[in-house]
């Protein structure tokens, strides 16, 4: 690719991690709002777009990588982050249910919530999309040198 590409490609990389960024925060708000009201919030229903958002910049990002194997991205881990958030955060809320003795599973008039089970598939969503991301990758990186050899 030539260098104006590559440097293109980079800036929307970028942004889109930035985008994801944003998003990720703004589903975790409503997320933690739903959670923490006890039915005082409806769903969110963001988590399709969401994960939507997330497989494109990883994607994107994979496949900037792979065009660009010299690519200062190359190092660096930022899409890892979303999997951390998720996974620490939705320990916690497990753990803040479970010694509130399911108080977060309940409204005040006993009805079941699913908020915590919401959350829960977020973050195995946004797992599986970064695994996805990682096999991609190692495909790419074994297509790429057996065409060195």
């Amino acid at each position: 690719m030539t260098e104006k590409a590559i440097k293109l490609e980079t800036k929307i990389s970028t942004t889109l991690f930035w985008i994801c960024f944003f998003i990720t925060f703004l589903t975790i708000f409503m997320s933690l709002a739903e959670f923490f009201s006890r039915g005082g919030f409806p769903p969110s229903r963001i988590n399709i777009f969401y994960i939507g958002v997330l497989s494109i910049y990883a994607l994107h990002k994979e496949a900037l990588r792979f065009l660009d194997r010299s690519s200062s991205e190359r190092g660096q881990k930022k899409g890892e982050m979303f999997v951390y958030i998720w996974v620490i955060m939705t320990a916690i809320l497990y753990l803040i249910n479970f010694t509130t003795k399911d108080y977060y599973s309940y409204s005040g008039d006993g009805k079941e919530l699913l908020a915590l089970t919401h959350i829960s598939f977020i973050a195995l969503e946004v797992g599986m999309v970064f695994v996805l991301a990682r096999i991609l990758k190692l495909l790419m990186i074994k297509y790429l040198e057996k065409n060195e050899n």
